[in-house]
Order: structure tokens, then sequence, then C-alpha cells
């Protein structure tokens, strides 16, 4: 790939514009930290370098980037370096699942292809890791596409129930509840007794910052027994790491399945383009698809080692959009609330990030991510009853909320949730409930003005 100098140049000074005079921000304005704040509110704002990136990143960044947002093609193909996909598949690039470094969106109609949503599946049992059992068949994800010599798997069908309810205050809400269903199977019967959880793609920014805070910090605010009987008692996931053949601490996911930038990267290579990298090197259908064995494929690995290391540097390194209107009233308001409902108490507003990350650019930031990365019981309106390594059928990781008022400007949609299912920020906190049951119920006691306060204080993160 050929990176013309003007490039560098228009980065330059993309980079001097985002960056601003950052002394005079009070600290908690700088969510991504001195090194990782960026001052954008455009379309734009999830897709651009850390700051603090430096020179020498610069020409990586700016590769990861390419094949972040290029599609893949089948093979065999003259782009050598972006042939392999599939062959079953859910997207044909990274950036059709996080469109401009974003969140994907939900089914919307019967029979919609995936546009950054998901089904994994598993059947009870573990595996030899600890790791949740796929489908016999259809494998630990479900994909709805494949080339064109190939049949997919199926379509996803989605149908909304939906509840109403009101404020104690007498205001009218409405929650939609979703139904996920598989049809037109073309490789046999799915297990009778498969569990499918539903996921969209996550906003990318910020993600080197979470892999660089200490895990004794993290491990701090886990209280697993609840032993001080404030009935929030997140706890850590520990799953497979595949680079240190050992188990580590789950970060990354909705429900903090993998360790690293590096292997949730090489995890969604695989799983939902059917990309091979030295990680996971082995196609993703089952034995029950070997048909499937017979068709070309992009070689033993079909991203390079080099341009993974490029690719992985690229999600590691995208800024978080410093908070917005902190001066405006409501927002102040919203802030003490946030505070007083034990909201952050499970979204953690601050951490240090340690000293000893590869990326240096990343190290001893104060950044305001508003997570723990621990576990929490959701009650069973959010539960998808499916376990993944220690997190069970109700738990899932608290969603870092930076950058959050911003998805309605580069995504072009507020769909929330880890399926979607909540069209405003209003709903994503009316479906909270197990360990956040009683700041739900507080803020549907609050007056009008104070609930909008809470969203405007949101949407300034």
């Amino acid at each position: 790939m050929t990176i013309k100098p003007q490039i560098f140049l228009l980065a330059g000074l993309l980079l001097v514009a985002c960056r601003k005079d950052l002394d005079h921000y009070d600290q908690e304005e700088l969510s991504g930290g001195y090194n990782g704040t960026v001052f954008l509110t455009s379309s734009g704002a999830f897709s651009q370098q850390m700051p603090g990136i430096g020179a020498d990143k610069e020409l990586q960044f700016f590769v990861g980037n390419s094949f972040f947002n290029q599609n893949w093609v089948s093979a065999p193909s003259s782009t050598t370096a972006r042939d392999g996909l599939g062959p079953l598949f859910n997207a044909r690039s990274c950036s059709a699942c996080h469109f401009q470094d974003g969140r994907g969106e939900p089914v919307q109609d019967l029979g919609d292809n995936s546009n950054g949503f998901l089904l994994r599946l598993s059947v009870p049992g573990e595996g030899v890791h600890g790791e949740p059992l796929p489908d016999p068949v259809y494998g630990p994800q479900f994909n709805d596409l494949a080339v064109s010599n190939a049949l997919d798997e199926g379509d996803i069908f989605v149908t909304y129930e939906y509840i109403s309810g009101t404020y104690e205050d007498g205001t009218p809400y409405e929650l939609r509840k979703p139904f996920y269903y598989v049809s037109n199977l073309n490789y046999g019967s799915i297990a009778s007794n498969v569990m499918m959880s539903p996921r969209i793609g996550q906003q990318m920014i910020g993600l080197g910052l979470l892999e660089a805070i200490d895990e004794q910090d993290i491990l701090a605010l886990a209280d697993e027994a609840d032993v001080d009987g404030d009935g929030i008692s997140g706890k850590p996931n520990y799953v497979w790491d595949f680079q240190s053949e050992s188990e580590k601490m789950g970060r990354f996911g909705w429900k903090s399945g993998h360790p690293s930038v590096m292997q949730q990267v090489a995890g969604a290579l695989i799983g939902d383009l059917g990309i091979k990298s030295n990680l996971f090197d082995t196609e993703n259908h089952s034995a029950a698809q070997s048909n499937l064995d017979t068709l070309p494929d992009g070689g033993i690995v079909e991203i390079e080692e080099d341009d993974f290391g490029k690719l992985v540097l690229y999600c590691s390194s995208l800024a978080v959009p410093a908070r917005r209107n902190v001066d405006d009233e409501s927002v102040v308001r919203g802030r003490e609330l946030f505070r007083s409902l034990d909201c952050a108490k499970c979204h953690t507003v601050a951490f240090n990030t340690g000293n000893s990350h590869y990326l240096s650019y990343l190290n001893n930031q104060t950044i305001h991510p508003y997570s723990d990365l621990l576990l929490h019981d959701m009650g069973p309106g959010l539960a998808d009853n499916r376990p993944d390594f220690k997190a069970n059928g109700q738990e899932w990781r608290t969603q870092p909320l930076w950058g959050i008022g911003l998805i309605s400007i580069v995504n072009g949609h507020t769909f929330f949730l880890h399926d979607g299912r909540a069209r405003s920020l209003e709903e994503a906190i009316l479906w909270h409930g197990g360990e956040a049951e009683n700041a739900k119920n507080q803020f549907k006691s609050l007056e009008s003005s104070d609930r909008q306060a809470l969203i405007d204080y949101l949407n300034s993160l």
C-alpha cells in the first residue's frame, strides 16, 4: 500500500485541530487522557488517531485503518493481501459492523442480513478451557452470509413485544422486547437445546486505554460476595488467552470474553469474516459442514502477521472524544444524579492506566471510561441465559459510556444495550435490573426535569 505525503500533512493539521491546548481543560473533560483525547463532534469523531501516538506509529495506524475499512474478497483473487473471505461470514469488512468505528445496529425487519448484529450459539456444557460449547452444526456463531459457491447458514429473524409502563409522576414509557430465531437453515437442524446470544458491535474508541489499566485496579472494585451490602457485586471474568495459553482476566466483548485487543480482533476476523490469522488459523465452519473444506481459501493464514499487528495497533489507538457541554446547568445536575443514584458504582468514572503497555502513549493516562470492566447481574429482563466462561446467563460487562452521546451523529441511530433493543438512552436505563434495579427505580421516581438532566449528562460523555 502506498501512503501519499499529503495524507500525513492532512493528518498533522487535523491532529493539531483535535488536540487544541489541553492545559485549561479539567481532567474529567479529557475522556481519553492527555494522549488519547480529541475534540471532534462530527461524524468522524470515533475515527481519529490518538494525539500521543507519535510519528513512528502513524504509518502503521493508516495501514491498519485500510485493513479495517476495505472489503475482503473470496479466494482466489489477484488481491492476495485481501482474499480469503468466508466461506461463511457476517460481514465483508470490520467497518461493516463498526461503521465509522462506531456501533452496529439490530436486525429491524424479518429476514434482514446482519448489519453489525450477530447471534452467538452454544449448547450446555463447557470446553476444555471453560469456554462455551458450540452448536454441533452451526458452530459458535451464526453466519448469515456466504461466498458465491457456498450456502449461508440461514436467516435471522426478530419479532418485538412492546411493554408499557409509567413513571411515578404518571408519564408513560414503552420498552421494546425482542425475540430472535433462525430459519431457512441450509445445513440441517440446529441443536434443540441451543442457546442464542444476540450482540451488536460496540464503538471502537479507547480500547488500548482499557487494556492499559492495571489488572489490580480493576480487581479492587470487585465485590462478588457483596461484602459491603450495597447490592452491587461486580466480578471479573476469567477466560482463555490463546497467545499465552493460560487463563487471563477478560476485558473485551459484552461478557468480557477476550483478555486483549489482539484476541478480540482475531476473534472478530475469524468469527465475523472467516479470515484466518496466526492466532486463529482454522476455518470457522464446523466438521458437520465439511463440504466447505474443498473451497479455495487465502492460505494457511489470510492476514499476514505484520498486517495483523497494524490492524491491532489501529484498534488500540482510536482516540476518545472529549466531554462536551460540561458547564450546562442541566448537565451539571445530571452529573450529581449519576453519582447519587449509584450509577458510578458500576460505570466507574476514572482510572489511571499503568506504565507497562507496549504502546507507550497509552501509559500513565487519567481516563474516564465510565466502566469497571466487571460482570454484573442485570436481571432476567436483559438475560441471554447463555454462560460465557465465568459469566452466567444474566451477567454482562459494564459497557463503557465514553462517546455515547455521539452515537447518533457517528452512526445515525440511538440503539443501545447488547442487542440494540433500547431505542434511546432513557429506554436503556429502564431495562436495567438485577444489581441496577434500585438505581432504575430511583430514576423512575425522579421529576421529569431531573430525568432529562441525567440524559443530558450521558449525552455529554
